[in-house]
């Protein structure tokens, strides 16, 4: 459909301009989504940006807390009618100031292309929750052993859980998953949650050393720290492996990035921008290429077994607002969500007072 075809289609379903539709995240997951849609979109929308045919500038952001932020990230995707911006928070704090809170949170407002009039806030929690973990799939997809046996996750937390989730889907001979955190209670929470849903035996590690070591296939989700402090050391990483980084330059020593065969990033303007925030203090290794550029063969992928290849996916706005599209459509279709007014007053937008913006 074209846009304008596309909103005609949304039209029958909302009043657009004088209402919006909210989605809880209960309602996101209720329009039935799957993984294998979620890692689809992602690859599609990653191999949009990297062709250019998207509008999607870097990231910016605040941090009101020690290693917290809370980025803002729009997105057009013209050839999907989509666009919107997400308002995506993580403060690791949250742990220690409030128990029990989650320190990741995300909505969404996905608008019109038309008019640029508001269609939806839905909740973006577990949307970011779930198209992260795809992004580090796409890159495994492309640039890893597909006929690994050895899967390591370092960091248990939401981003943990999901990335073990959803791994057999690209690695599906997996025979063991390798597992660390600082915290023992997180590995016991990933082990209760995952091993019932797949296949491979999750093993939990005493360290770093011991889950590098083991995995062929390693992917990080650690709190993005704004002065790493990298706990993986050099002498540890051996030649063949496949690094998955969800957490900028965290986790490991700057001369493995430096050393890496191969060194891929989603957006190379988007991670330009987070050493001005002074996230990569001793700057960016040269890029093969995009994450998306490797999806779409536009860039050498792994070459032989040996390479380390090196993937930095730190999270696209194009990712998102391609799900969102998908949601947002199945939400119509099967009736979820609540329809609020747009305005103050219930009538219509043409009965706004003067001036009001």
């Amino acid at each position: 459909m074209s846009g304008n075809e596309t909103r005609s289609y949304y039209s029958k379903h909302l009043d657009i301009g004088n209402e919006i539709l909210y989605l809880s995240e209960q309602d996101c997951k209720n329009t039935g989504i799957t993984v294998q849609e979620i890692i689809d979109a992602t690859e599609k929308a990653m191999v949009a940006y990297s062709k250019k045919e998207v509008e999607m500038p870097a990231k910016i952001g605040v941090h009101p807390q020690p290693d917290s932020l809370m980025h803002a990230m729009p997105a057009y995707l013209p050839n999907e009618y989509a666009c919107g911006i997400k308002w995506g928070a993580n403060f690791p704090t949250n742990r220690d100031r409030y128990p029990g809170i989650t320190p990741t949170n995300a909505q969404i407002i996905y608008n019109d292309v038309e008019s640029g009039l508001p269609l939806a806030i839905m909740d973006a929690t577990w949307i970011t929750e779930v198209r992260t973990p795809a992004t580090a799939l796409v890159g495994i997809k492309y640039g890893a052993n597909l006929g690994a046996k050895t899967f390591g996750m370092i960091g248990c937390g939401i981003q943990g859980k999901s990335n073990v989730k959803m791994i057999e889907n690209i690695l599906k001979g997996l025979e063991t998953i390798y597992v660390y955190d600082l915290h023992e209670s997180a590995m016991d929470a990933l082990v209760k949650q995952c091993q019932p849903v797949v296949n491979a035996k999750i093993v939990k590690c005493a360290g770093y050393e011991e889950v590098v070591a083991s995995a062929e296939v390693i992917t990080s989700a650690l709190p993005i720290a704004h002065k790493p402090e990298p706990p993986v050391k050099d002498a540890w990483v051996g030649k063949g492996k496949t690094l998955v980084c969800l957490d900028c330059h965290t986790v490991y020593e700057d001369s493995v990035y430096k050393r890496a065969d191969k060194y891929y990033l989603d957006s190379v303007e988007q991670h330009e921008l987070l050493i001005d925030y002074g996230y990569y203090p001793f700057g960016l290794p040269e890029a093969t290429g995009e994450t998306g550029a490797l999806a779409a063969g536009l860039v050498p992928g792994r070459e032989s077994d040996d390479e380390l290849v090196v993937i930095n996916n730190v999270g696209m706005a194009v990712e998102d607002i391609m799900c969102a599209r998908i949601i947002f459509d199945r939400a119509l279709e099967k009736g979820l969500g609540l329809k609020l007014p747009l305005w103050a007053s219930t009538g219509a937008l043409k009965q706004a007072e003067p001036g009001r913006r």
